[in-house]
């Protein structure tokens, strides 16, 4: 029963979620795609970043490539078509990506992947204004705002169960031992290169996908929008809050985060970056390993303390006896 408790409970959620699109109207419905696209995003960068302990701030640069992707596409294929291309361009991106960087580690890591955001934003703004002769372009797809909910639900899904069957297996005990300490994984036998290699690019496949099916919702891209960095340092600091190495740590964060940065986002429009850069110092300070491993230290300590309360009472009454 023990093995069958997160396919039940996923179930459950997605019987739940599936039902959001018939309750809620366009603007309840525009928000539960912004949620919906944020859990997908964080619950797929924790599949490489989580276990890892790799700091990946590349998400913007897989999922603006998606949105891309489809803006490119979009008058030549159907919209499914566009997403496998797009899910293919993502895995073979991902490959080079990480053959070229994966021996990196720790703040060099982190400062190659902003920096590759930033790569191809200016690669595609000159593209744009040098080659096409414009600087963004126009997406005209038949897509329903329920089917991206849909798809966005889809996604996470996907991601959420491959990450428990990851941490169930072998895949999942390499990839621990190589977050713990990679020249130990080494010396066990691990091939760290390819362990690490196989989750960057699945994780960065399913990114490539949310930013594809998202792109729709905006109409209109350019290198600007679909690249802003602020995604990757919002996926970031959502998993960091719940928790990236717990199974639903980033959901925990994804959820509550979404609506604070809305309502930030809307009172304090001139200081979002600085509250924003504030929260994050006070997340890695207060909860380094995330809301959801804070919570279970309470329990135990808890747990524990009343073992010992009962342990000095059973002492007790044996003395008195």
């Amino acid at each position: 029963m023990k093995n069958l408790f997160f396919p039940i409970v996923l179930a459950a959620i997605l019987a739940l979620l599936a039902l959001v699109p018939m309750f809620v109207d366009d603007y309840g419905l525009g928000l539960a795609i912004g949620v919906m696209s944020y859990v997908a995003l964080c619950s797929s960068w924790a599949l490489f970043s989580g276990p890892t302990r790799y700091v990946s701030l590349a998400t913007v640069a897989f999922s603006g490539t998606g949105a891309y992707t489809v803006a490119a596409l979009a008058d030549h294929l159907p919209f499914y078509a566009i997403l496998a291309a797009a899910a293919l361009v993502g895995f073979v991106a991902s490959l080079v990506v990480g053959l070229a960087t994966l021996r990196l580690a720790g703040i060099y890591f982190v400062i190659f992947t902003f920096g590759l955001a930033e790569m191809v934003r200016q690669l595609l703004t000159w593209y744009e204004v040098n080659i096409s002769g414009t600087l963004g372009r126009y997406i005209f797809v038949d897509v329903e705002a329920y089917q991206i909910f849909y798809m966005l639900l889809a996604i996470a899904a996907v991601a959420l169960a491959v990450r428990w069957w990851m941490d169930r297996g072998r895949l999942g005990l390499a990839v621990r031992v190589i977050g713990d300490d990679e020249v130990v994984a080494r010396h066990a036998g691990v091939d760290v290169t390819r362990v690490k290699l196989i989750l960057f690019s699945i994780s960065s496949v399913f990114i490539t996908l949310v930013g594809a099916v998202q792109a729709p919702r905006w109409t209109y891209v350019e290198p600007s929008i679909v690249f802003n960095p602020t995604i990757s340092f919002l996926t970031l600091i959502m998993a960091l809050l719940g928790g990236a190495s717990r199974l639903w740590g980033p959901v925990c964060g994804a959820v509550p985060l979404f609506f604070l940065f809305e309502w930030l986002s809307g009172r304090f429009p001139d200081h979002y970056s600085i509250i924003l850069g504030l929260l994050f110092i006070g997340i890695v300070f207060l909860f380094p390993e995330g809301v959801l491993a804070r919570f279970e230290q309470l329990w135990k300590h808890l747990v524990h303390r009343k073992d010992r309360k009962n342990l000095a009472k059973e002492v007790s009454n044996e003395r008195l006896a």
